[in-house]
């Protein structure tokens, strides 16, 4: 069979298709993020505030209290008045909002209320950090490298899992996970930080070894951080049973299987943005080395 008929055959079987699916999900999806991020403003926030509107309920879909109307009304307003005052810059009071949704799922809760809370947090936690990574005047580029390293990440470890096999990572709790994959997914995470640091547009005088090496290793802890995200969601479903969160994305399944690496990834950039440039500084604190 020729190169071209083995590819095609390849891809009418199930992982073929499967794996097609994802490719024309990630050709809608990523074009559209990336536009949002760029606009910023309310178009980033209100791409935000929705996927942790849809996270927080597909959670609740998840750990199967989805029946919790209370927690399942408050939740999602909460989130929304959060995102409403973080278009209009009241970042300390959304905190506030935040705070006083969570504790309104945990006092209306009445089953699973533990797993309730985490799910608000969860998705509390993921809008917050991506508004605020996007907030200053380099916060498009560093959601850039956020994105850039957790998709490279999931495409490495995708092929490399693929392609070469062997041990599993994780097998209790992700039996398709290897380690040739977490190997393969840090390697292109790498080689999107080398790009980063030699596109650098904030370079100023620092030589480029003297850049590179610190968003190597950032990237580096992003990819491990984003693989750990992808192996926590992977533990909440299998904890409950569950296989995929939604079937909303073809060939991805839901919002938390499509955005677990980004959420724990942008959670980190964000503590790490914070502790170099301040609240008022976390993107520049980030990529300005």
């Amino acid at each position: 069979m020729s190169d071209s008929k083995a590819a095609a055959a390849a891809a009418t079987e199930p992982g073929g298709r499967n794996l097609l699916m994802r490719i024309a999900a990630a050709l809608v999806l990523a074009p559209m993020t990336i536009a949002a991020a760029y606009a910023g403003g309310w178009f980033w926030i209100a791409l935000v505030t929705a996927a942790a509107i849809g996270l927080y309920v597909e959670w609740l879909t998840v750990i199967g209290a989805l029946r919790e109307r209370p927690a399942m009304v408050c939740g999602p307003i909460a989130l929304a008045i959060a995102g409403v005052l973080l278009g209009l810059g009241w970042i300390e009071v959304s905190w506030l909002a935040l705070a006083l949704g969570l504790l309104a799922v945990v006092l209306l809760s009445r089953q699973a209320r533990r797993w309730t809370a985490a799910g608000f947090c969860y998705a509390a936690a993921a809008l917050m950090a991506s508004v605020l990574v996007r907030h200053d005047a380099v916060g498009f580029i560093a959601l850039l490298f956020v994105l850039g390293v957790v998709w490279a990440s999931d495409i490495g470890g995708y092929f490399a899992g693929r392609g070469i096999g062997g041990p599993k990572l994780w097998p209790k709790v992700s039996p398709k996970k290897t380690w040739a994959g977490a190997i393969g997914g840090l390697s292109a995470s790498l080689a999107v930080a080398a790009l980063f640091a030699i596109f650098d547009p904030h370079p100023g005088d620092t030589l480029l070894a003297l850049r590179t090496a610190p968003l190597l290793a950032l990237a580096a802890v992003l990819s491990i951080a984003a693989q750990f995200g992808d192996l926590f969601e992977s533990a909440v479903k299998r904890r409950f049973g569950v296989k995929d969160s939604s079937h909303l994305i073809p060939g991805h399944g839901g919002l938390m299987d499509r955005l677990d690496g980004f959420i724990a990834a942008i959670v980190l950039a964000a503590i790490v943005g914070v502790l170099r440039g301040g609240a008022d500084g976390i993107a520049r604190g980030l990529m300005i080395w």
